[in-house]
């Protein structure tokens, strides 16, 4: 994983107080490999209520300006039904606020 423990926690508290304590940080795409380079935080966030427009844009503005790398913000409610982007999304993605940083597939 690309992201170092202090992004970590600037992107869990950044992310929960815009979209509430109880959202869980999610992150895929090419920061989950380590063999690459550059490219951007890709978070998807779980959230009651879900995240609408405005917010997930002020996240991801406060996000690109507290880590200095570009941030794209996924959102999704708590229990809705998964978009195909979301469950590709999900797939292999690394839940960032549990301290294991275990992979989706592997929750139970």
């Amino acid at each position: 994983m690309r992201i170092t423990p202090d992004q970590i926690a600037v992107i869990i508290d950044t992310t929960r107080s815009i979209a509430g304590q109880d959202a869980d940080v999610w992150l895929f795409g090419s920061r989950l490999d380590d063999a690459r380079r550059g490219g951007d935080v890709d978070l998807l966030i779980e959230s009651e209520p879900t995240v609408d427009v405005l917010t997930r844009a002020r996240l991801k503005v406060r996000l690109e300006q507290k880590l200095q790398l570009p941030v794209d913000v996924l959102t999704v409610g708590v229990g809705a039904a998964d978009t195909p982007f979301v469950s590709i999304a999900r797939a292999n993605a690394v839940k960032l606020n549990n301290p294991k940083h275990t992979r989706h597939h592997d929750q139970t």
